[in-house]
């Protein structure tokens, strides 16, 4: 393989977006898709390594993973030790303890699995994780595994009929990930099924290398719409849209385009397309040379400058951490990555072995301690967690967390209320069965027999289905025949819909029409108050800094609610945000009695819970609203 410019110059397009994506520049919703350029990339070049070795029966997958831990290994290594130095002076131990998990998930290449199962990329708290982004890192390590030993068998086996084989497995990658889209978000997001087709979409233009076109016209406007699409991608699509699925069509077309259009040396009669000069300006190429340690280090900085201040960062503050990521990637490059990659007596097969088995030891054996020390409490002396007020959800019956039957649930123990003319019935996720613990204190306001009906992660939504919560479908479904037969003449519809947002609001419209059919009245209470971390941690970091204030910035979309309400025609809708929040941001804590209102991030307290049904709850007095409901 012959070295390419303008590929560097591509891995630069890639990274920049990521990096002002992660740092918050809302000039780029989609940079996230930075990545899948990364691993059409990825695809294209390790597929012409390998089809090196096979033409040259050099094929050796010792050879392979010789290669690959040169060049992986040191700044993998150098940038979770120096992320572990920092956590150690920075991170709490609660979220030491679970970052020292992340480091040995991150060190074995099995970090993807990890944050799949505890970690949504665009949640709330995602800028929180220090090593978060090696998610995509064990995605390629997990292709690796299979990738050499399947092309030797089509090489060896099927005369590099390539397109027989990998033609299938794109399709089938693709097709699983545009149903993981509303299935399962997070694991297509994360697991490797779903992304490998980005990945043998490049390693198909490597290894049946379409011929370059004739026509110079053709060719520099095929250069051209591979920029359009991948700039497409990079400011249309946002982390509200399902991905990767149909989305990550445009960055990785766009980049299999850029990558065909270069394919070819310039000569005096064929002289390069205007897409490839652009990608071989210097500067490009710089970025792009030192793009996989800027990749590394930027994202540990993000987090950590996030972490200590626990709330969106000033201008002045990207710029500096911008510049601090590009030096220390530069530094990691030059001083870390080459001495690697040179023939050195220490880049010998036996040496880089041994290092690499050493080093992954070492880095599993931190975890393990930061694990097992239940993350060091000792180190934080002044800080200390108070035991928060909640009441009873009547978790496994009226709340279930996913491990008890649906048909656990009965109306006389979830019935929280009596002795009232109408039935009301609270449906919803836990942002539903947090108001619980707050109806009581203000039953006189309310005026009805409040029904619990909650179920963790399930929104009041009869189209929802996850592979996550399967129950969760007939749990919904339950709730039509529990309405019928209980009575019940108005509903109350509450989730956390920030987490819903990608999959869209069309099927809370129709859930509130099945409910119109039913004769009842419908209220919708639209997305409480989130923070970025358990409140607990934003008031010691704001007693450190002196701050008398007990408002805290939301760290959700503030327009979140809006983007709610048009699908909630037909029905009573009610803002919490507007009871709860004002322009300097919600309150965390009452200040007359110094209670908390959430115990953790964004689910309500005893305390809150009732400032909360105080404030907007719908009040069912009035006999009138009742004959409405007939």
């Amino acid at each position: 393989m012959n070295y390419r410019r303008d590929i560097d110059g591509l891995r630069a397009v890639a990274v920049l977006p990521v990096v002002l994506f992660h740092f918050g520049v809302s000039a780029i919703p989609g940079g996230f898709t930075g990545v899948d350029i990364f691993f059409v990339i990825s695809g294209y070049l390790i597929s012409g390594s390998l089809l090196d070795d096979l033409d040259r029966g050099q094929f050796s997958i010792a050879r392979f993973y010789w290669r690959r831990a040169r060049r992986i290994l040191p700044a993998l290594v150098f940038v979770i030790l120096l992320t572990c130095i920092a956590a150690w002076f920075i991170l709490l131990p609660s979220d030491l303890h679970e970052f020292s998990l992340s480091v040995i998930a991150a060190s074995t290449f099995w970090s993807n699995i990890y944050f799949w199962k505890t970690t949504n990329y665009f949640s709330i708290d995602a800028e929180l994780r220090p090593l978060l982004h090696t998610w995509s890192l064990s995605v390629e390590e997990q292709y690796y595994i299979f990738a050499p030993i399947l092309m030797f068998l089509i090489y060896r086996y099927l005369g590099k009929r390539w397109l027989l084989v990998l033609v299938p497995i794109i399709i089938g990658s693709f097709v699983l990930a545009i149903m993981a889209t509303s299935l399962a978000p997070t694991a297509g997001f994360y697991l490797l099924p779903t992304r490998i087709w980005e990945l043998m979409l490049g390693a198909v233009l490597m290894l049946r290398r379409p011929p370059a076109i004739g026509n110079r016209l053709s060719m520099e406007l095929l250069g051209l719409a591979g920029f359009g699409l991948i700039a497409y991608g990079f400011l249309t699509i946002s982390e509200s849209d399902p991905f990767p699925g149909y989305n990550a069509l445009f960055p990785c077309i766009g980049t299999a385009l850029l990558i065909y259009v270069g394919q070819n040396p310039p000569t005096a009669d064929r002289p390069a397309t205007i897409a490839t000069r652009i990608l071989q300006f210097s500067p490009f190429v710089w970025i792009g040379l030192i793009s996989y340690s800027l990749y590394l280090v930027h994202w540990p900085i993000n987090s950590f400058v996030h972490y200590l201040s626990l709330q969106n960062v000033s201008v002045p503050t990207v710029i500096a951490m911008m510049v601090g990521s590009l030096a220390l990637a530069t530094f990691s490059w030059k001083y870390v990555e080459q001495p690697f990659r040179q023939k050195r007596p220490f880049t010998a097969p036996l040496p880089i072995f041994a290092f690499s088995s050493a080093a992954i030891a070492i880095l599993c054996a931190f975890g393990a301690a930061g694990a097992l020390g239940k993350g060091f409490p000792q180190r934080f002396p002044d800080f200390s967690t108070q035991k928060v007020a909640v009441g009873s959800w009547r978790n496994g019956v009226c709340f279930n967390e996913g491990s008890s039957p649906i048909e656990t649930w009965n109306l006389a123990d979830c019935t929280l209320t009596h002795g009232f003319a109408t039935n009301v019935m609270l449906w919803g996720d836990s942002f539903a069965a947090h108001y619980v613990s707050g109806l009581e204190a203000n039953i006189d306001k309310i005026q009805a027999n409040v029904v619990q009906y909650t179920y963790a992660g399930c929104p009041p939504d009869l189209s929802y289905f996850s592979y996550a919560r399967p129950s969760c479908s007939r749990f919904n479904k339950r709730a039509l025949t529990v309405i019928r037969d209980a009575g019940i003449q108005s509903v109350i519809l509450s989730g956390r819909w920030t987490d819903y947002e990608t999959r869209g609001f069309g099927g809370l419209q129709q859930t509130i029409e099945t409910l119109h059919g039913l004769g009842v009245r419908v209220y919708v209470i639209g997305q409480s108050p989130e923070f970025i971390a358990d409140v607990q941690k934003i008031a010691f970091f704001a007693r450190r800094a002196h701050a008398d204030n007990l408002e805290w910035p939301m760290a959700m979309d503030p327009r979140i609610n809006e983007k709610v309400q048009p699908f909630t025609k037909g029905a009573t809708f009610i803002d919490p945000l507007t009871s709860l929040c004002d322009t300097k941001g919600c309150s965390y804590a009452d200040a007359g009695t110094g209670q908390f209102l959430y115990f953790d991030y964004g689910h309500f307290s005893t305390a809150g819970a009732i400032l909360a049904v105080s404030k907007y709850w719908p009040s069912f007095a009035a006999s009138a609203e009742v004959a409405k409901a007939k």
